[in-house]
C-alpha cells in the first residue's frame, strides 16, 4: 500500500497539515480546491474564473499523479451563492461534459476567505499500467 502526497506549493498546505492531492491504492484524492493562486492568494473576484483557476490546480495535481480530468469518477462542488450555478455550470461542462463524473453540487454559508465563492474536490481513479 503506496501513498504519496501532491502538493501545489500552496503557502497553507503545511502550515494546515494537508496535502493537494494524495495518491493511494490507485485512487487519487484531490483536496478541496478554490480559484486562490497558491502562491501569491489572489482570488479573481468572478465565480467562473475561480473555477477555471481550480480547475487548473486540480488538473496540475492529477497529471502529477498521473492521471487526468478523464479519470475522475466523482466531483464535489461548494458553492457560496446559489444564483453562481448558472454561470458555472458552462465551466464544468467545459471540463466534465464528456467524461460525466458524478457530481454534487452544495450551498454552503461560506468558504475560509469571504472572496472566495467555489470550492472544487475530485477522485480519480489511476489508469492501469
Amino acid at each position: 500500500m503506496t501513498r504519496r502526497l501532491i502538493s501545489s506549493g500552496g503557502r497553507y498546505e503545511a502550515a494546515a497539515g494537508y496535502s493537494r492531492a494524495v495518491v493511494q491504492d490507485g485512487w487519487v484524492h484531490v483536496a478541496g480546491t478554490t480559484g486562490a493562486d497558491p502562491q501569491t492568494g489572489v482570488i479573481p473576484d468572478d465565480a467562473a474564473e475561480q473555477a477555471r483557476r481550480a480547475f487548473d490546480i486540480i488538473g496540475a495535481a492529477l497529471a502529477e499523479a498521473g492521471t487526468g480530468f478523464e479519470d475522475v469518477v466523482r466531483v464535489t462542488y461548494y458553492l457560496t451563492d446559489a444564483s453562481d450555478f448558472t454561470a458555472l455550470m458552462p465551466v464544468f461542462a467545459g471540463v466534465f461534459g464528456a467524461i460525466r463524473p458524478a457530481a454534487t453540487a452544495v450551498v454552503v454559508a461560506g468558504l475560509v476567505d469571504p472572496a472566495m465563492k467555489i470550492e472544487i474536490e475530485v477522485t480519480a481513479r489511476c489508469p492501469q499500467p
